[in-house]
């Protein structure tokens, strides 16, 4: 019986003048880029036989390693800290960052930051990252939901956090709120304030807190006794148009609900916008209200009622959380994930008043 044949392709350095990267060296050594993160981040999960092999790769080149990642083996600094992003509301992003920056500077964590657009792109900034030797990433939503690229991480032994996710997974920890009982909350607001005839704008659905927050203002419509009209629910993405959108559709019918709620604040402060455009006073013609409490919410006018997400501590707290758990397994006491559950505020702003005295009439279904 013949033997089986063994094919190695002969290692090639790359091209001249070419600064050699985690992937040459990967190239080189026959292994997958992962593997040489890990023997860069001084990853116990490697055998000593595949360690000397990427080694000898890393002399061969001639590759230097970031000096942080080198530090950061050493003992010489903290952890650093990857951010990967792609959120599409920048208030929102801001909050985060602000938080994050804050708590690594008060830790003496590097936070590094990369932003992705697609599939493809979260790859490449993925490679990125691991280049720069991180030894765990946050991910803002939506990326907290995207299970390739948490599992492209764990693959390279970094560590993952989802900031804002609203499913928390078995082997990721999470910062989160509890989107179904803060649209609730507000749902129950809006009732409370003589509302019956309340429209709603969808999130990205691809962000898991968008179907939550949705089915906390069904149940709560629902346990009132109201009604929910599908012509007044509207998909969105978290976006500043797509409010635009949502609301030019609801608004601009000729019946409309007497107040509407929108799952974040930029699309909320696009509703106020179009109110405004069709002469609509708020909130004594309408009521508008949001979610997240961003900077927009309190710069707009009338300043939005909104459900507050405590989104700069939950960066701080994101950062916190992976730099311990980081530390934990440098010192030989790995642990598993952590859920840390972060409370919501109602903030009562002057986007929201009671429902008008005289409200449009429904529009009635003529039988043939």
């Amino acid at each position: 019986m013949a033997k089986s044949k063994t094919i190695v392709e002969t290692p090639h350095a790359p091209e001249s003048g070419r600064a050699v990267t985690i992937h040459d060296v990967a190239r080189y050594a026959g292994v997958a880029s992962m593997t040489v993160s890990r023997v860069v981040n001084g990853n116990s999960y490697v055998s000593d036989a595949m360690r000397e092999r990427v080694q000898a790769a890393i002399k061969a080149l001639n590759y230097s390693p970031n000096l942080a990642a080198r530090n950061t083996r050493a003992g010489n600094t903290g952890p650093r800290v990857g951010v990967l992003y792609s959120n599409p509301s920048a208030s929102y992003l801001s909050e985060v960052m602000l938080g994050g920056i804050e708590q690594s500077s008060r830790l003496g964590t590097q936070l590094v930051l990369e932003r992705s657009t697609g599939l493809a792109s979260q790859k490449a900034a993925v490679r990125r990252l691991l280049d720069q030797g991180v030894d765990g990433v946050i991910l803002p939503p939506p990326l907290c939901d995207s299970r390739p690229t948490i599992n492209m991480l764990h693959a390279a032994g970094v560590k993952v956090l989802a900031l804002a996710t609203a499913r928390p997974m078995h082997d990721v920890s999470s910062v989160r709120i509890d989107d179904y009982q803060g649209a609730a909350a507000m749902t129950r607001h809006l009732i409370e304030l003589g509302h019956s005839r309340i429209g709603f704008v969808k999130g990205d659905p691809q962000h898991t807190p968008t179907q939550l927050r949705y089915e906390g203002f069904v149940d709560a419509m629902t346990a009132a006794g109201l009604p929910v009209d599908p012509d007044w629910v509207v998909q969105g993405q978290f976006t500043y148009r797509s409010g635009l959108a949502a609301a030019e559709l609801l608004l601009s019918a000729d019946e409309r609900p007497t107040a509407l709620f929108a799952s974040n604040d930029d699309m909320a402060a696009a509703a106020l916008a179009v109110a405004h455009g069709l002469q609509i006073a708020v909130p004594e013609a309408l009521t508008v209200v949001g979610f997240d409490d961003t900077p927009i919410a309190s710069t707009v006018w009338p300043e939005l009622t909104t459900i507050h997400q405590p989104i700069s501590a939950m960066g701080r707290a994101a950062v916190s959380l992976i730099v311990d758990e980081i530390k934990a397994e440098r010192a030989g006491n790995a642990r598993g994930p952590t859920h840390q559950l972060m409370k919501f505020t109602l903030v009562k702003r002057g986007s929201s008043g009671p429902a008008p005295a005289k409200a449009p009439p429904r529009r009635r279904t003529v039988e043939a």
